[in-house]
């Protein structure tokens, strides 16, 4: 199959390409950056690239959280998914792949399974990231064979929780870290994925029936649970527990996924985040 990875320089485009070509895909990978610069925000430009690798299928990887600016990011959500969308089908593609988050869901006491609704709040910021996920997941669904992918809070190589990363920085005390997440050692609880495990899924998910698929690791768990471990890899001090949990913070469950064959090689962060190579 011939595949366009759009995001193919990011930390899961690293992961990914390698593996579509191990498994014998032939990639054409675009980004801001590298060989083949396409801004995905130049609806013109994205048409050009599209057509150009004339794909079988299309993995859409785009994010943009080099500033750490979350109006960005989902500007890429919205209006770079929908310029991809458009350009995949006026190419003739039926098939693409799309990463999303699986921390968007309604409040709820439990981890939460792919039936559960998208978060209705109006509350800032987080209905503006909602919207922007639900806006790139109505879009993909334009192209009658998608698969969304809501891939857990990513670490590893490239991640802000990768070792020496923003994370780190942020519990070292640097007061100029900067990324977009918590660490609060709560009751808040959070689902990870390892980028290797979520490049996996999206090989697989070339072949998944369409739908969403929560792309995450076994183990749902508080700040106050996981903090600790992660400080303790990346040798950093840990924050002192604190009371209290966001209501939407509930993690996911990756039952649907599993069903089809993956399985994440690090099934927990509790292992995973020491070994984050």
């Amino acid at each position: 199959m011939r595949v366009l990875v759009a995001g193919a320089t990011g930390a899961v485009g690293r992961q990914l390409v390698p593996r579509l070509e191990a498994t014998g895909h032939e990639v054409v990978g675009i980004s801001r950056r590298g060989p083949r610069p396409v801004d995905v925000l130049d609806a013109e430009a994205v048409r050009r690239a599209v057509a150009g690798a004339a794909p079988d299928a299309v993995v859409h990887q785009l994010t943009d959280l080099g500033g750490v600016d979350g109006t960005a990011n989902n500007r890429v959500r919205v209006e770079g998914t929908q310029n991809l969308v458009d350009a995949a089908r006026e190419a003739g593609v039926r098939r693409i792949v799309a990463q999303s988050i699986s921390w968007a869901y309604a409040p709820g006491d439990a981890p939460a399974d792919e039936s559960v609704p998208l978060d209705p709040t109006e509350e800032l910021p987080r209905a503006r990231i909602v919207a922007g996920v639900r806006a790139l997941e109505s879009a993909v669904a334009e192209l009658p064979e998608a698969v969304v992918l809501r891939y857990g809070i990513l670490y590893g190589p490239g991640t802000w929780y990768a070792p020496g990363g923003a994370v780190a920085a942020a519990l070292a005390g640097d007061p100029g870290a900067r990324f977009l997440g918590s660490t609060a050692a709560d009751g808040s609880v959070g689902s990870f994925v390892h980028v290797g495990d979520a490049a996996e899924a999206a090989v697989r998910a070339l072949e998944w029936p369409p739908g969403a698929y929560n792309v995450v690791d076994d183990e749902p768990a508080p700040g106050h649970a996981w903090l600790p471990v992660l400080a303790e890899a990346l040798g950093v001090p840990a924050p002192g527990r604190t009371e209290g949990r966001v209501p939407w913070a509930r993690g996911a469950v990756n039952a649907r996924a599993r069903a089809l064959g993956w399985a994440p090689a690090r099934p927990s962060w509790r292992t995973g985040f020491a070994d984050q190579g």
